[in-house]
């Protein structure tokens, strides 16, 4: 599972080309085949779409396989291709028509649509940010005041930073007393004993695993320290052109991952071993302690899985824009919608 800093930002200054991408070949690779259909149980052909990964498979994504591997979006009308994102990265696939649907972050889409790319959010897989920065228990790092003096791994977003400095300023501390190192797609537990202090993490899967390890680590949540910091990691994504012009593909689709991922929720043990069959590479005990950990986290304290808030979008694109990530402000209400939900 990605770190919080790895998303998509090396792909968002890319962006505005791809607005371009979209008028040339959009309209092609989105056009009506005459063989759709939302129904179910019916003998009209399958839809076929696809969804892109943000990274390689793991339980962030559980939901989406339990949907295609139980039926739940064939119930819906559609043959679900679940994809990997390659170089591109899901934005900029799903921006360019080159997948229907994708995993994205509310960082990434947000700084997409300022670029000018339009991205929709459709769906909250997580209700709140479990990510955090880790460090190994016996370095002492447990609040971002401890951050003075130490290095930091990351990717060089200048997100990091400014997250980093949020966090310590709470404290009082200063920013420019941390090391910023560039290690890429370094192991985490490789790099902590070789050339880093701390890092920026998923606890579902990489604080999961150390669990597994044995391995003790003090994290600092991004929530505990600013409410601003709470936005919707990972989320599913399509495009405004297929909204305006499949809304009931766009429909079938929320409604087949909701249920795969409610069965997440309620089954968290059979959920762990659809992905476990669907991606036998992944280590089976990891996907199964994660899973455990993780699926009362897709709904938390919400209505029902997916729906998401304004004051969430709202909330993380001033604290981006005050830090300086962002050219202007976001229009929120077009960034995300409920409206493709099941009804609770």
């Amino acid at each position: 599972m990605r770190s919080g800093a790895k998303r998509s930002f090396a792909i968002v200054a890319a962006m505005l080309a791809v607005v371009i991408l979209l008028a040339a070949c959009g309209s092609n690779n989105n056009k009506n085949t005459g063989n759709e259909s939302a129904g179910n149980g019916s003998d009209k052909p399958l839809t076929k779409v696809k969804v892109v990964l943000d990274w390689t498979p793991n339980t962030n994504h559980t939901g989406l396989y339990v949907a295609r591997d139980k039926g739940y979006f064939k119930e819906q009308g559609l043959d679900v291709e679940i994809i990997q994102p390659g170089q591109d990265g899901a934005d900029k696939m799903v921006a360019s028509g080159g997948a229907e649907f994708g995993v994205g972050y509310q960082e990434s889409l947000t700084m997409a649509r300022i670029a000018g790319v339009p991205l929709v959010s459709v769906a909250a897989v997580i209700q709140h940010n479990t990510s955090g920065f880790a460090s190994p228990a016996s370095k002492g790092i447990d609040s971002p005041k401890k951050f003075e003096g130490k290095t930091y791994g990351g990717w060089g977003a200048p997100v990091e930073e400014a997250v980093i400095g949020s966090l310590m300023q709470e404290e009082n501390a200063d920013v420019t007393k941390v090391k910023m190192l560039s290690i890429g797609d370094t192991d985490f537990f490789t790099a902590v004993k070789r050339d880093i202090d701390f890092a920026w993490i998923y606890y579902a899967w990489t604080g999961v695993e150390a669990e597994l390890r044995g391995e003790k680590l003090n994290m600092v949540y991004l929530t505990d320290y600013s409410d601003k910091l709470d936005y919707y990691t990972p989320l599913l994504e399509t495009s405004e052109k297929m909204i305006a012009e499949k809304p009931e593909i766009v429909k079938a689709f929320v409604a087949g991952a909701a249920k795969g991922y409610q069965f997440a929720i309620d089954h968290p043990e059979d959920a762990a071993e659809v992905l476990i069959k669907a991606e036998p590479d992944l280590n089976a005990d990891l996907v199964r302690a994660s899973q455990k950990w993780l699926s009362p986290k897709y709904t938390d304290d919400a209505s029902q899985w997916g729906v998401q808030k304004k004051e969430v979008w709202v909330n993380y694109s001033q604290w981006m824009f005050e830090h300086k990530l962002l050219e202007k402000e976001l229009d929120a209400d077009k960034a995300f919608t409920n409206d493709f939900l099941p009804k609770a």
